[in-house]
């Protein structure tokens, strides 16, 4: 079965604040089977909108990547991220 990921491009506006969204999203990504392969880090924007930071979190499939964003508890949480940052997340079936 393909495994899902849940990638994200963000420009962080108040770091103090997205400090509680960190907190809050760690321990629902991995309730969900997610694990963090990008979480920050060093990177380039070679091509197209330029995010400051990126990440990219591997689920055991594509299903569960979506449940957890689509979760009411991350999408409480998530309004801290929009408060607080620019971002563009997207949800996508790997291999």
């Amino acid at each position: 079965m393909p495994k899902g990921y849940v990638i994200g491009h963000i420009t962080v506006e108040n770091p103090e604040a997205y400090q509680e969204y960190i907190r809050r999203d760690t321990p629902m990504i991995a309730a969900y089977g997610g694990r963090p392969i990008v979480r920050g880090g060093t990177g380039e924007v070679a091509e197209g909108p330029d995010f400051a930071r990126h990440v990219v979190f591997e689920f055991p499939d594509y299903e569960s990547a979506k449940a957890l964003y689509y979760s009411p508890e991350y999408q409480e949480v998530a309004r801290i991220r929009r408060e607080n940052a620019t971002s563009m997340i997207v949800l996508v079936e790997g291999v």
